[in-house]
């Protein structure tokens, strides 16, 4: 099998997450989590239909993440 062919087999598809799914996971309502993304402090949404947007799950897992470290360096 080719290797660019096998890379691409095992890589984990990605996920769209509807805004629900992203309050549910991080916490916040819709009004901080839209107000966060235009400060640049929150990932921003991806347009999947003429009035329909989601989030990459990596990239709110990411946020997440780093949201961990954060507190993490500030208790140290």
């Amino acid at each position: 099998m080719p290797s660019n062919l096998k890379s691409a087999t095992t890589r984990r598809p990605r996920r769209f997450l509807r805004l629900p799914e992203v309050m549910e996971r991080v916490g916040l309502k819709h009004t901080q989590i839209y107000d966060r993304m235009s400060e640049g402090k929150f990932p921003r949404s991806v347009r999947v239909g003429d009035r329909a947007v989601a989030w990459v799950e990596d990239e709110i897992d990411a946020y997440q993440e780093a949201c961990i470290a954060q507190r993490d360096s500030a208790a140290n």
